[in-house]
């Protein structure tokens, strides 16, 4: 029997979603794609006060520091495995995650995601203990560094299939919708992910359905190795939700202050009962698309200049420096933060494996 398609199956067989599918017919003037973008054009910084811009550079900080320190356990042999550092797009989960509601909002990810982890304020000590396959990591060592969870804080993963987390959002979407918790799904991927056919599968039923759904594309252009110019037809990737009437918008994810304003317009949208929004969020990765990749694909002029003219935590230090910050006050914090990554890998280090029976938790949802 030929399989029924996705978009003619009701999203839940026992109770369908209240929420009426907003028109997306041909003939529907009220509806503007570029509606977003011109709202996030008359107000493109967040208007932060001393003590927020202080939070979002400690956060960006720890991240850095973070994964600086995780690329150097790797080095030591402490971490196994992949390992996919975010050092550069910082501001971009800072910007997001600064603006969800953590009692209703889900967040998912690709494998990439020590960062969107530690944004969450999440401590570090047991994110670096999943990473280096310890007992107190947040998994329980059974993630590393590709698949953390955290469903106390909606955190669902950290997941190795690319574009796969795409459709799952849709999915937690739909259980938003179904429940009518107030939240929505923000769903992480990829500039190599956005040429996957389950991303549009995705797009395709969450404008059908009116899901709360905010999809990023983390475009740091190059994917794997290969840059979006060479790989994608269309490299604007906040269009790529037209077919399918989702609003877009175009995002430096280098500077935290307009990504939180960003944020505030879309998820507002979507708070609101209006649909699926696509952002796409311009940043940049300062090392490999892994530990393991050389990244001899770019030159070494071209990532010194986005460390020199385009750094989202240099930027932001600047701005505090202009609004009365001091030199010594900011190397404080950067002392502070140094101590706590410190202290996280050698928790890590000191922290006991897993026991052998551990193998076999945690792989059905019941037990038999």
């Amino acid at each position: 029997m030929a399989k029924q398609p996705a978009s003619e199956k009701s999203p839940a067989k026992a109770k369908a979603p209240k929420s009426a599918a907003r028109d997306i017919s041909a003939d529907s003037d009220d509806f503007i794609l570029h509606s977003l973008q011109e709202e996030f054009e008359n107000n493109k910084r967040f208007d932060a006060d001393a003590d927020q811009m202080l939070e979002f550079y400690r956060q960006m900080l720890l991240i850095r520091r973070f994964e600086e320190k995780a690329g150097q356990l790797y080095g030591l042999g402490l971490i196994g495995g992949f390992c996919h550092l975010y050092i550069g797009q910082e501001a971009v989960a800072i910007g997001l995650q600064s603006a969800l509601d953590g009692d209703k909002d889900s967040v998912i990810t690709g494998y990439r995601d020590h960062g969107h982890m530690l944004a969450y304020g999440i401590d570090p000590k047991v994110i670096m203990a999943e990473l280096t396959g310890r007992e107190a990591g947040i998994s329980k060592g059974k993630g590393g560094s590709m698949h953390m969870f955290s469903t106390e804080h909606k955190f669902y993963g950290g997941h190795g299939i690319v574009g796969a987390q795409v459709a799952l959002g849709g999915g937690l979407a739909l259980a938003h919708q179904y429940n009518e918790d107030g939240g929505f799904c923000l769903a992480y991927f990829g500039d190599g992910a956005a040429n996957q056919g389950q991303v549009y599968e995705t797009f395709n039923m969450a404008a059908l359905w009116n899901l709360p759904i905010v999809f990023v594309v983390e475009d740091n252009q190059y994917a794997m190795g290969t840059s979006t110019k060479r790989s994608s037809a269309e490299t604007r990737f906040y269009r790529r939700g037209t077919s399918f009437r989702i609003p877009g918008m175009d995002v430096n994810g280098m500077d935290v202050l307009e990504v939180r304003a960003a944020a505030e317009v879309a998820f507002k949208h979507v708070r609101d009962g209006k649909g699926p929004v696509l952002m796409e969020l311009n940043t940049y990765r300062y090392r490999g698309h892994s530990m393991s990749d050389p990244a001899k694909y770019r030159t070494r002029d071209e990532v010194q200049d986005q460390r020199d003219n385009h750094d989202p935590i240099e930027r932001l230090k600047k701005t505090l420096i202009d609004a009365g910050k001091t030199e010594e006050e900011l190397k404080a914090i950067d002392k502070e933060i140094r101590k706590v990554v410190a202290e996280a890998a050698d928790f890590a280090e000191n922290s006991a494996e897993p026991e052998a029976g551990e193998l076999y938790t945690d792989v059905l949802v019941e037990e038999y």
